[in-house]
């Protein structure tokens, strides 16, 4: 028999990986407050769960891919909820970007009822997630990883063990910090530039055969900003929650972090007006809108 998957959250990445699991033979229960969403993935064969109670009985393992750690606390642990319905012997597995001490409290929660849980936050792109090519940084005791490991493998092609349930979270707050400070550099590097006279082609070959070259520039950005689009796969107010976690981890165990203040600061400011809604690339829009150029566009 398939292993039955309830899979809660179809955002940007939780769309593609429902229907990646769908289309690779496991049998899924989708469940979103977007009916849209919810109907592209049962046009490939999923059922549609009415609620989240619905999506969560009867499952070997329930993913949830969720905004913010409220929205995985409130999913999770409702009185209505996951742990309400779900079943003693399945897998709760959270894959969202979540504040690892709400990690900790759905771990403890899950550890408490006997219900095994695992957390492993996505790294990469929407279209990497598309592409079912997603990375996953995985916390787990090593019994409940191996029940996991086969949708991870149908998700994903790069499976990181971070250590016990909690350690994929704090892992992923730590790459996000490192992946959006360097977004905001390329983004000022990129208006200097402009303003300089350079050709964004030229930076983009020149710093690609530099120890400069970086995932921001040469992966995310030739295919967004520089594109002319900055539709969300990942929004720029998500990217400052993101940021704020870091932050808030290192005001919690008193480290500073004098570049991370700055990049958040920058993000705080963009999310202000309309760039809060778009993809986080656009911040190349919004540093070149403040230096007084046009955004340079690669073809």
């Amino acid at each position: 028999m398939s292993t039955r998957i309830g899979f809660i959250g179809l955002g940007a990445m939780g769309l593609p990986m429902s229907s990646n699991l769908q289309r690779k033979g496991f049998a899924v229960t989708v469940y979103d407050l977007d009916e849209t969403k919810m109907a592209e993935v049962v046009a490939l064969g999923a059922a549609r769960a009415a609620s989240v109670a619905e999506a969560s009985r009867e499952q070997d393992i329930v993913i949830t891919v969720l905004p913010a750690t409220q929205h995985v606390e409130s999913v999770v642990l409702g009185v209505d909820g996951v742990l309400a319905n779900i079943g003693p012997d399945a897998v709760v597995m959270d894959l969202s970007t979540i504040d690892a001490n709400g990690t900790d409290r759905v771990a403890k929660a899950c550890s408490e009822k006997g219900v095994a849980f695992v957390d492993a936050p996505i790294g990469r792109l929407a279209l990497h997630a598309q592409r079912g090519e997603s990375l996953f940084m995985v916390g787990a005791k090593d019994v409940d990883f191996v029940r996991v490991e086969p949708a991870l493998k149908a998700m994903g092609t790069d499976i990181f063990r971070c250590g016990e349930p909690g350690m994929g979270s704090r892992m992923k707050v730590i790459n996000n910090f490192m992946l959006l400070s360097t977004a905001q550099i390329v983004a000022e590097s990129i208006a200097l530039g402009a303003k300089l006279g350079l050709d964004i082609q030229t930076m983009h070959d020149v710093t690609a055969n530099t120890t400069a070259r970086n995932g921001q520039f040469h992966v995310l950005m030739v295919n967004k900003v520089l594109r002319g689009d900055v539709d969300p796969g990942f929004t720029i107010d998500l990217a400052f929650k993101d940021l704020s976690l870091a932050m808030n981890a290192a005001a919690e165990h008193r480290v500073g972090l004098p570049m991370g203040a700055a990049a958040h600061a920058v993000f705080g400011g963009a999310r202000a007006g309309e760039f809060a809604v778009k993809d986080y690339s656009a911040l190349l829009d919004y540093a070149c809108r403040n230096a007084g150029v046009d955004t340079p566009r690669m073809d």
